[in-house]
Parts: structure tokens; C-alpha cells; sequence
């Protein structure tokens, strides 16, 4: 079992090339496919004042959106022509919105590598938020932090488990990684006690599972933080783990994603790639 098709998208933030080298090294370990993503957009304008912008401008907006698109399609080549990847990728330049066109794209690949969002960058057109895509694209999410660089992914792995859905189907997606990691850490925060919690001893059922794919070590942490998301990325850095797998928690009330406590704080504050599924 092996990651085969990735898709990667590609933006104009600085932080695209060590997003595109993720999936690349990916891609070389796992003998896949690779196929960078660049959707062209416009600047975000009110209704009522787009249609008073003159045609002039429209002009002026679409050769930028397409100097910019070009420009990423150089940026996706040279790393590809640095991985040894030139026959084995993809480069697709598509008008549109990005949450829409990413998850429709997404659902034909085995992994969809994205980014974390930069705050403080400028936000004036359309931002690709992985907590909508991890919904609604059906396929697992590598979201890679905006700042950093990444030499390896999956070496050595935490999983952050609750014996929830969720987290079971992020476990399934992750077992490419997880199956080749030189270390896996099964990390339980606050565990649940109980037949259908974690039982007497967390973590122990999902680390004889994986057990099975690779060497795993499993713990559990009991701590009255605030916010339970620090112990985990104070783990991840203690453990020197390079990739987090986790359940993406929360549910959709019509267009508006409502997100778990734990996932909003990951997608805020990792620093590592973080693979999530739903």
C-alpha cells in the first residue's frame, strides 16, 4: 500500500516551494504521481462595485493572474526537474474558486497536500481553507505549515488518537507513512475511560493494530491545559516527530464549519505537516 497519486496546490505565498518539495518527497518514496494545482482567481470586490470596473482594468487583472499563474507553473518545474520527477507530473492552471475547484480535483487523488494560512500575509483574494476542504473533498489532507522547511515527513510519527471515527479513518489514510516510519508514537490526551472510550489502558488497541505495519509505542497524557493542543505539539517537539495524524473533528451547518477544539488549534499551530482526515 503506497501514496500513487498525489495532488499538491501550488499559490503565490513564499511558503509554496517547501509545500511543493512535501509532496515531492512523497512522491519519490512512494514511486507516485504527482500534479500541482494553481487556482487562478480575482481580487475579492463587492457586487455593486464590480460592475462599475472598467474593462480596462478587467484586462489588466487577467494578464497579473496569469504572469502569477505562469510563474507558480515555473516554480512547480524547476522542483519537480530537482526531484527527478519531470515524467512522473502534472501542472493544471484553472480558473475558478479555490475551495471548489481543489475539492473536485482532490477526490481523484490519494492525498491532497495543502497549506496552513499565513495570518499575516495579505488576504486579498480567495484563501483555499483546509478546515472546508477537509469536509468537503473526501480525501486525506497533508497540511504543511506556512513557515519552515520539512527535509522528511513520516520518519517519525505521532497519532494523535481518541478511538473516534475520525481518528480511525485518519489512522487508515496515514498506514502509507505510518507502515514505513522508523518510529510511531500513539499519544491519548485526556483518554476517555470505558468500554467505548479508550479502555483500562489507552491507546493500547489502535498501537496492537499498527503494531501489525511497523514498530509503535503508545501513551497517554492526563492534563488540566487549557487548551489540550499544546501537550501534543510539546510532544512533537520532545520526540523531534516530523508529522501528526489526526481525525479532523466538527460538522457543517449549511456553508458554516463548525470545528473541534483540537483541530482549529492544530491548523492554527502546528509545526509540523499535519495529515487530517474527516
Amino acid at each position: 500500500m503506497a501514496f500513487k497519486d498525489l495532488l499538491v496546490v501550488v499559490d503565490d505565498t513564499p511558503a509554496a516551494a517547501a509545500r511543493i518539495d512535501v509532496a515531492a518527497q512523497l512522491a519519490v518514496k512512494h514511486d507516485a504521481h504527482v500534479t500541482g494545482l494553481y487556482v487562478i482567481t480575482g481580487p475579492l470586490i463587492p457586487n455593486f462595485l464590480d460592475a462599475q470596473i472598467p474593462e480596462a482594468v478587467r484586462a489588466a487583472q487577467r494578464d497579473l493572474a496569469n504572469e502569477l499563474a505562469a510563474k507558480a507553473g515555473t516554480l512547480f518545474d524547476s522542483r519537480m526537474r530537482r526531484f527527478g520527477l519531470t515524467d512522473r507530473s502534472e501542472w493544471r492552471a484553472l480558473r475558478g474558486l479555490p475551495g471548489e475547484l481543489v475539492a473536485v480535483h482532490g477526490r481523484y487523488a490519494d492525498l491532497v497536500v495543502v497549506g496552513q494560512i499565513d495570518p499575516k500575509h495579505d488576504h486579498d483574494l480567495p484563501l483555499l481553507h483546509p478546515q472546508d476542504l477537509v469536509f468537503d473533498c473526501g480525501r486525506p489532507l497533508l497540511v504543511v505549515p506556512y513557515a519552515g522547511t520539512f527535509p522528511t515527513v513520516g520518519e517519525r510519527v505521532l497519532v494523535g488518537w481518541n478511538a473516534s471515527r475520525e481518528a480511525a479513518r485518519a489512522v487508515g489514510d496515514a498506514l502509507p507513512l505510518i507502515a514505513t516510519a522508523q518510529k510511531v508514537l500513539v499519544l491519548a490526551v485526556n483518554p476517555k475511560p470505558g468500554q467505548l472510550g479508550l479502555g483500562d489502558e489507552p491507546g493500547a488497541d489502535i498501537a496492537r493494530h499498527l503494531s501489525r505495519h511497523g514498530r509503535v509505542q503508545a501513551t497517554h497524557v492526563t492534563t488540566d491545559a487549557v487548551e489540550p493542543g499544546d501537550t501534543m505539539l510539546n510532544t512533537v517537539a520532545d520526540e523531534s516527530c516530523d508529522l501528526v495524524v489526526m481525525g479532523a473533528y466538527g460538522r457543517s451547518r449549511l456553508r458554516e464549519r463548525v470545528l473541534g477544539g483540537m483541530t482549529r488549534y492544530m491548523l492554527e499551530h502546528m509545526t509540523v505537516p499535519v495529515l487530517m482526515s474527516h
